[in-house]
């Protein structure tokens, strides 16, 4: 049986189980990271490129930390190589750039041989991220998605419109307004939040049934996953 405790141990030339032991480990703590920002997620949309980036990111830190080991000369030396990289890629909210963090942090952990560290710390990290989203320091609110259409400024298609979006939408909040026809025609933006019962084909199709109504687009998160 595997000895964990005797995997504790720095070792300059680590043997080949301790390798997988490591890689597997910091595979499924990332998982684990990754699984907690989906289900914590809120907003309109998510990458999957990005939740898979969560979980590479934790084993290249492992096998990088593994391939300097102790020597001062193999983390000179890689530091080097990785400063020929530029990573372009810009992370729009701060809470990417924690998750991504602590993938990282999983994964030095266990390639320094720090398993206690890199499980407690993991664990700790996840369950506080639950605590938080459900917390008052979570939104109390949120919306499914985008509602995006144009309209004739007439008060009477205006009273229809309001009448629809009250009749299907749970929560609904206009974002912006724009003139359009020289100001013959309006766009409007909404965030949306459909009722329980209420598919969005019904919200579409009882938009499309207002005849100063069109150009009618609705975006929810389930079809947004990849943006």
């Amino acid at each position: 049986m595997l000895d964990i405790l005797e995997l504790q141990a720095t070792a300059v030339n680590p043997t080949l189980i301790t390798i997988i032991y490591t890689v597997v480990l910091a595979f499924l703590l990332s998982t684990l990271i990754a699984f907690t920002y989906e289900k914590t997620f809120r907003g309109l949309s998510y990458s999957r490129n990005y939740l898979q980036a969560l979980v590479l990111s934790s084993i290249v830190a492992s096998t990088v930390m593994q391939a300097i080991g102790d020597s001062l000369a193999s983390g000179l030396g890689m530091l080097g190589a990785l400063a020929i990289i530029r990573f372009r890629t810009s992370l729009k909210e701060p809470r990417d750039i924690i998750f991504m963090f602590a993938c990282l942090a999983a994964g030095i952990a266990c390639g320094v041989n720090g398993y206690d560290i890199a499980v407690v710390g993991t664990l700790g990290f996840c369950i506080i991220a639950f605590v938080l989203h459900y917390s008052p320091f979570g939104q109390e609110t949120y919306f499914d998605g985008m509602l995006r259409f144009n309209s004739e400024d007439d008060q009477a298609g205006k009273a229809k419109l309001d009448d629809v979006l009250k009749d299907h939408c749970k929560l609904f909040a206009l974002i912006t307004v724009r003139d359009m026809a020289q100001g013959k025609r309006l766009d409007y933006a909404y965030h949306v939040k459909l009722k329980r019962g209420k598919s969005k084909a019904d919200l579409v199709h009882a938009l499309n049934g207002i005849q100063s109504v069109s150009g009618v687009s609705l975006l929810l998160q389930e079809t947004t996953i990849d943006i």
